[in-house]
């Protein structure tokens, strides 16, 4: 299976399955003497395992970190940092009636139409489980970008029909981690869980949209033409299991935009330049401009859901039904977002350092 590694200079590669022993990462292109340590990557884990609340996945998982090479008396050595996180808690009977029956939504079916043969336990590597590796590969990103003071902020924006109107960066930082959902407005949030909270006590689940913010990255990041810098975030952020559209800046509302509209005027601000507005989502041509790099992702509904759902049984070629058992999130947003935050995170941290914004060596 190809496709598993990702990034030019700061390179990625996930490894492991949803019911496998264990889950990873290798990290390799780090500068070296970064300050690191188990607890920086924890810190991301964190956010992400499940189990956090009542509108998140059951599943039992710590989610614990171990750095096996790559790092010597807390600091990188610039060599390749493998990390391993075990699975704990696997349950993979109620799986066993479904090997033969793909679920809808899911990629049972195309892993089968490709390879002829899968891990049918928990959706084996096509598990959104294949996130924790992303996850601890985005938290050394982002220590590596907090050497240039770039930093991420994600929040939830809807979920379903309900969207949270303009907030802050103050009320992001503030609030977002303070709510399950990761909305930055405490009341919306509050009718956001109601509404998931609904929805899965209907045995159904919903989808909705989450906003990435890169602030204090330098103008000049990206390359043009194929490896333009919106066209790689692009392709991280749909390389999300559960991600089904990405936007830069207005993004589709640009369709309905004059060019007077949508274009961002310039002007000098303390000496640089900026833009009045930032319709272009903080790129211009494939490059950064210095604006903030606006971020946005549709996030579909969980595809396990335990309504009874029509599906085939690959093995009879006959029509039949399915209703699955397991344990699964039924809104995917709130634990999407440090996901995203790390497919934003590598490729920046890729970026900045093929364009030497960031030296191969740090000194702490």
């Amino acid at each position: 299976m190809s496709g598993n590694s990702f990034g030019q200079v700061f390179r990625l590669m996930t490894w492991g399955e949803s019911h496998g022993r264990a889950i990873g990462a290798v990290v390799d292109g780090c500068p070296a003497g970064l300050l690191l340590g188990e607890k920086d990557v924890q810190a991301e884990l964190d956010r992400r395992r499940p189990g956090q609340s009542e509108v998140t996945t059951p599943r039992g998982e710590a989610d614990v970190v171990e750095i096996l090479s790559g790092v010597f008396e807390g600091k990188t050595t610039g060599t390749p940092i493998s990390m391993l996180v075990w699975n704990k808690d696997v349950k993979s009977g109620v799986y066993e009636e479904l090997r033969h029956t793909p679920r809808p939504g899911h990629a049972d079916f195309t892993y089968d139409a490709k390879y002829g043969f899968r891990d049918y336990r928990g959706g084996g590597r096509s598990s959104a489980r294949e996130t924790v590796g992303r996850v601890a590969a985005g938290a050394i990103a982002k220590k590596v970008l907090k050497t240039r003071n770039v930093e991420l902020l994600g929040h939830v924006v809807e979920v379903g029909d309900i969207s949270v109107g303009d907030v802050t960066l103050d009320q992001i930082r503030k609030n977002v981690e303070k709510n399950p959902i990761r909305c930055a407005d405490a009341k919306i949030a509050e009718k956001m869980r109601q509404h998931i909270e609904e929805v899965k006590s209907e045995g159904d689940s919903v989808g909705g949209i989450v906003e990435i913010i890169a602030l204090n990255a330098p103008p000049g990041v990206g390359e043009p033409v194929f490896d333009k810098l919106d066209a790689e975030l692009a392709k991280a952020l749909m390389s999300i299991g559960a991600v089904k559209g990405v936007e830069i800046g207005a993004g589709f509302r640009a369709a309905k935009m004059k060019g007077s509209e949508m274009n961002d005027p310039f002007r000098v601000k303390g000496g640089a330049v900026v833009t009045e507005t930032n319709n272009a989502g903080g790129i211009l041509g494939g490059i950064s401009n210095g604006m903030p790099i606006i971020c946005r992702i549709a996030v579909k509904p969980t595809s396990s859901i335990s309504k009874v759902q029509r599906t085939v049984d690959l093995s009879e070629k006959v029509n039949t039904e399915i209703q699955i058992k397991g344990r699964h999130d039924p809104c995917i947003c709130p634990r999407i977002v440090p996901v995203a935050e790390a497919m934003v995170a590598l490729v920046l941290a890729d970026h900045m350092l093929r364009g030497g914004f960031i030296p191969t060596v740090l000194k702490s």
